[in-house]
């Protein structure tokens, strides 16, 4: 199973990030944290290089708090610092205006000190289906931009007002041109930040899915699907029949994919 998907639209957004940085103080860099290492982009890493960056751990609530935590703390530096969170959370707006000023103060006290309010800008990055715009939204305090469960929503770049001193640039979900890493191909899948119809076999990659979390998550997957982790025993147990008292794997497979990527099965992070 070979995985690659970079459509037109992402060529393009990375285009328009690049000239947008010049303009920008600092960088939003928004991660699943489900998969938070396969979210980090090198294409915009490479980017980025030299602007301080507030990495967001994003959709908490659907990751194993512990293992994210672990990995956060590798990406605080003297130019970077991090926050851990549900884009939809109550304070979750605040939490990232103080980290901002706390990142870009070198440039507001310099304008201060001429006598001069400064605006600091600020782009958001990130991997698709990744929560950036309903990151956005919250702190827009209302909907500015489209959102959806699925990658590719945003597919545009906007300016956006958060507050009387912070302007933000919202820019659509990129990947990498190509995908030669297949783990994290893999991974970027199980999240759904690449699509499901680029997959030629959804059974196989349910049974990688399978695989790779019992290796951390054997008991919250047997509370979910059953003692046997195979697609066979689990669309028994669903009663996923076709005719003639065939298995319907493929329907198994986007039911193991989902109740993952909605939390069903519980809080797991596969990085």
């Amino acid at each position: 199973m070979k995985i690659n998907w970079f459509p037109g639209h992402m060529k393009k957004a990375l285009r328009e990030i690049k000239e947008n940085l010049s303009r920008c103080d600092v960088i939003i860099y928004v991660l699943d944290s489900r998969a938070p290492l396969s979210s980090v982009n090198p294409s915009l890493s490479r980017l980025a290089s030299g602007k301080p960056i507030l990495f967001i751990f994003n959709k908490i609530d659907l990751a194993d708090e512990t293992r994210v935590k672990e990995i956060a703390k590798y990406f605080k530096g003297e130019r970077s610092d991090f926050v851990i969170l549900n884009s939809t959370m109550s304070g979750a707006s605040k939490m990232i205006r103080t980290k901002l000023l706390s990142l870009t103060k070198d440039k507001i006290e310099k304008a201060k000190a001429k006598g001069i309010k400064t605006i600091v800008r600020a782009i958001v990055v990130g991997v698709p289906n990744s929560g950036k715009s309903t990151l956005v939204n919250n702190l827009c305090g209302k909907a500015k931009t489209n959102v959806g469960n699925r990658p590719g929503v945003t597919k545009t770049t906007q300016w956006l007002s958060i507050g009387d001193n912070i302007e933000l640039c919202d820019t659509p979900g990129t990947l990498y041109p190509n995908l030669e890493n297949q783990e994290i191909a893999k991974n970027l899948l199980f999240v759904g930040s690449i699509k499901d119809d680029i997959v030629s076999d959804i059974v196989e990659l349910a049974e990688e899915f399978l695989k790779k979390a019992d290796k951390n998550y054997h008991n919250l997957l047997v509370s979910r699907f059953g003692n046997e982790l195979t697609i066979e025993a689990i669309a028994k147990k669903r009663g996923y029949i076709l005719s003639k008292n065939e298995l319907d794997e493929t329907r198994t497979a986007f039911a193991i994919l989902d109740d993952f990527r909605k939390g069903r099965i519980g809080r797991i992070t596969l990085d």
